[in-house]
């Protein structure tokens, strides 16, 4: 078997089981984020918060709630890494630096994951295993019930009320993250990933101590990684390392478990509107974009220009060779799709327009099918966008699912999709204008390249690296730690804004005039004005860098 053919077997498995689970799985999430009965540790933990699982709260108090629970979470996880020293299983690790801690408690708590350091050389077991890794769970439970939030908004008429974050929160991490991480790391640690807490020797990165140490927790760590579409490794290599990636079929579990959350949120979507189809309509477009960005990125690394990838056939430098070029271009497109920013290859070493591709899929807002929960109302604040579009073309009011989208909702969704770039395009220009794109290991499109793909990654929440620039100094854990705040935390209080905004409108009836939702038409229009917002915003940055190289 060539490696192009066992590289679509490959992903093809992968779709298979994906549109396998989608509708079981997605049900159960459904009944997760619609239930009406508690169970007792849920109580529990209202008790403890001090909230009242009965009572609703508005978008306003909704977001103040997702807000604080944020802010109080980057503050514990910042004192948890300064003084790991004083700490149980700190493995006689200094202190983290300051900036390092500032940059490391934002991206973990943004769902970012963004590492300037290595794990297994900076961070002690505690922190790993009590800081990092719960932060996997919760932050990746914010995006999922921020998503719930907007959806009930579409879902309601006449109200205020979305829903109750702390039951929302308590219930995905409870019911849905938990129990598919034990799951995932039995598998994984059947797989060969390590799962203890010995030591061997390491240097650290930002402490500037010395360490020893061979394993760690890496299975569960892995697994909720994956699971959340969260960023981070336990080991620099990431998922290219054999502790935490050991062979082919792990390699394969972990991109099913990255995509598992996402692509079945279409179904929550469908099913919490009252029409499946809705969220067929959804997942398709995500299907469509998805495909696509494999397909291209797979083409790009296995028919390479350049006269050593056109001499052995595909481009194999920075590729494990245990997964071969295929999987690991679909490694790569599958964590830039969604917030991930795992990698299990070296993406500065890919070819200028396969390293590209996975900047092009989080340019996308990481819709496709994005990260837990931010990737499916993401892909809502563009089919709002597009409702709104067909609406100016046919001269009528646009609707959604029965909702007029008017001068407030298109505001907020416009707010929404512009965040980001500007704060990608602004962060770009200010590292060269202030020289700080000098840390980058190459001159020219290839060094532009990698400087906008950190800040790519960072404002989308992303987490993964292009390589090939030195990001651990003040003003890049400062600058990035901002992009990841503001590209977090922006975003969702316009999502929120736009739920409560739909939420208190009355339904209005569909008409001969009303644009059908989930037919093939409004299906490829999603798809094009993606596509077209991202090329109109982003195109000449693209021209500088890696089309530049590429041509």
């Amino acid at each position: 078997m060539t490696m192009t053919t066992a590289g679509v077997v490959f992903a093809l498995s992968l779709l298979v089981a994906l549109v396998a689970v989608h509708r079981p799985f997605g049900d159960y999430m459904f009944r997760v984020v619609s239930g009406a009965r508690h169970s007792r540790v849920e109580r529990g933990i209202y008790r403890l918060v001090g909230a009242n699982p009965a009572a609703e709260q508005s978008w306003g108090v909704y977001a103040r709630s997702v807000l604080a629970f944020s802010a109080v979470s980057v503050l514990f996880l910042y004192a948890f890494q300064r003084v790991q020293d004083r700490l149980w299983l700190s493995l006689g690790f200094d202190p983290v630096v300051p900036h390092g801690a500032w940059n490391t408690a934002v991206s973990f708590v943004t769902n970012t994951n963004w590492q300037s350091y290595s794990g297994e050389s900076t961070m002690g077991h505690l922190v790993q295993m009590a800081g990092l890794a719960v932060q996997n769970f919760v932050s990746a439970a914010v995006g999922i019930a921020v998503a719930v939030a907007l959806v009930r908004g579409f879902a309601r008429s006449r109200t205020g009320q979305l829903g109750n974050f702390w039951v929302d929160l308590t219930r995905i991490v409870l019911r849905i993250l938990l129990p598919i991480a034990v799951l995932g790391a039995l598998a994984l640690m059947l797989g060969g990933v390590v799962q203890n807490l010995s030591g061997g020797t390491a240097a650290s990165t930002l402490t500037g101590g010395t360490q020893t140490i061979t394993g760690g927790p890496v299975a569960s760590q892995e697994v909720i990684k994956e699971l959340g579409t969260n960023g981070g490794g336990f080991y620099n290599a990431n998922s290219a390392h054999p502790f935490e990636n050991p062979t082919a079929w792990t390699n394969w579990l972990e991109i099913f478990l990255i995509l598992l959350i996402p692509f079945s949120l279409p179904r929550v979507f469908g099913r919490m509107v009252g029409q499946n189809r809705q969220g067929y309509a959804i997942a398709a477009v995500m299907a469509i974009l998805a495909i696509a960005s494999v397909a291209l990125t797979n083409v790009f690394e296995l028919t390479g220009s350049g006269t050593v990838p056109q001499a052995v056939g595909a481009a194999l430098e920075g590729k494990e060779v245990r997964f071969d070029v295929s999987n690991s271009a679909t490694f790569a497109a599958a964590t830039t799709l969604t917030s991930t920013g795992a990698v299990n290859s070296f993406h500065d070493s890919y070819t200028a327009l396969g390293g590209m591709l996975p900047m092009v899929n989080m340019m996308l807002g990481e819709v496709a099918p994005g990260g837990t929960g931010s990737g499916l109302y993401g892909m809502l604040i563009l089919a709002v966008i597009t409702v709104f579009v067909a609406g100016l073309m046919v001269g009528r009011t646009p609707e959604y699912l029965g909702k007029k989208i008017g001068a407030r909702e298109i505001k907020f969704a416009s707010l929404y999709f512009l965040i980001t770039p500007a704060l990608v395009l602004t962060g770009t220009a200010t590292a060269f204008a202030t020289g700080n794109h000098s840390t980058a290991l190459n001159v020219g499109p290839h060094g532009l390249s990698e400087v906008l793909y950190a800040f790519t990654s960072a404002s989308n929440n992303n987490g993964s690296a292009f390589g090939g620039i030195t990001v651990n100094t003040t003003w890049w854990d400062t600058a990035l730690g901002l992009c990841m705040l503001l590209g977090r935390f922006l975003p969702i209080i316009f999502v929120l804004a736009l739920a409560g905004s739909l939420a208190r409108q009355a339904p209005t009836p569909a008409s001969e005039g009303t644009l059908p939702t989930h037919r093939p038409l409004f299906v490829g229009m999603v798809v094009g004005v993606t596509v077209i917002l991202v090329a109109l915003t982003f195109l000449p940055a693209l021209a500088l860098g890696p089309l530049a190289e590429g041509l």
